[in-house]
């Protein structure tokens, strides 16, 4: 890479779960389209684009588990420099975790990977904190109730459309959401720890240093800290596919085998249409617009400093320099 010039990493996930009681089917292809457009219109690297997939048949794959997408996301974070872009794109199931027994507060939002070794808001949290100042780290998730998935960042665009008490029960598509019980199910089948046991001795039975920093420093869980970030050089802007109450719809064709969520369909229909600059809020507003005209009940958020919202999504027409 010539001197001087930013750098722009990204790492994108896609989880199907194939042959299992959760698959999901459009995954793996939001992952691959995501690819494409970062490529053709944002002038990624190729060489700089992470793809990890839980596609067993391409003969060619690293499972995206919970310790390799951390691993993955702290490799890029490691070699960023003041001014890189860099990016994380997350299309999967998400899960939403109680308190640990005997501590208040809200459930907390997790991704799950492809072995249900839950990611949550805090070890984004961690990784944000770990960029150099004028770096940024972009959050795209593609998942149920991912609202709020990087920990303390102020938010934006977030729910100002009452949720639906009854949107679990009638939404026509599959929704990307793992219920806490399925989650549960799943771990206990493998960890040896009765599945009536809170979901972090089950993590930590399970992926000990692997598992998630929430449960890691913490066995008790511990509580939320702070109040949300509004310092305007925070690095962290999420975009995330709908609010913490809500389902990421998965959409259908041909016979699943071009299927795609669609908060990730309504990204790119908007890119492709707006082919000028964009802003963060920009491009969530633009999403949040194309998937009411669909008709699906969900509201793409926005979580960054105020800065950050108006800064240009990913770094595009920005000077391509550092400053010395």
């Amino acid at each position: 890479m010539e001197a001087g010039k930013k750098k722009m990493l990204a790492t994108l996930v896609g989880c199907n779960y194939a042959g299992t009681p959760s698959e999901l089917h459009g995954c793996i292809n939001d992952a691959h389209a995501m690819r494409g457009v970062l490529l053709d219109r944002f002038g990624f690297a190729p060489g700089d684009v992470t793809v990890l997939t839980d596609d067993h048949e391409s003969g060619a794959f690293v499972l995206p588990t919970g310790a390799t997408v951390k691993r993955t996301l702290a490799e890029m974070v490691a070699r960023a420099a003041p001014g890189d872009v860099l990016f994380f794109f997350f299309s999967g199931h998400g899960t939403l975790t109680p308190p640990v027994s005997g501590h208040g507060g809200r459930d907390d939002e997790a991704i799950v990977p492809c072995d249900h070794n839950l990611i949550y808001d805090v070890d984004f949290r961690e990784l944000v904190d770990l960029l150099p100042r004028g770096a940024t780290f972009t959050m795209v998730s593609d998942s149920c109730h991912s609202g709020g998935l990087i920990d303390q960042e102020k938010e934006q665009i977030g729910p100002d459309v009452p949720a639906d008490p009854d949107l679990h029960a009638h939404a026509v598509h599959a929704g990307r959401f793992l219920p806490y019980a399925a989650v549960l199910a799943h771990l206990s089948a493998t960890s040896g720890v009765d599945a009536s046991h809170h979901v972090a001795d089950h993590l930590l039975a399970l992926f000990g240093a692997d598992a998630s920093a929430k449960y890691r420093r913490d066995h008790n869980g511990g509580s939320r800290s702070g109040a949300a970030c509004t310092d305007d050089a925070n690095a962290g802007i999420l975009l995330s596919g709908c609010q913490t109450d809500e389902l990421s719809l998965e959409v259908s064709a041909d016979g699943g085998r071009a299927a795609y969520g669609a908060f990730s369909g309504a990204l790119q229909a908007m890119l492709a249409a707006h082919p000028t600059l964009m802003s963060n809020w920009e491009v969530v507003c633009g999403a949040r617009d194309v998937l009411r005209k669909q008709e699906f009940p969900q509201h793409p958020c926005l979580y960054c400093s105020d800065a950050n919202a108006d800064a240009p999504f990913l770094g595009h027409g920005q000077q391509e320099t550092k400053s010395n």
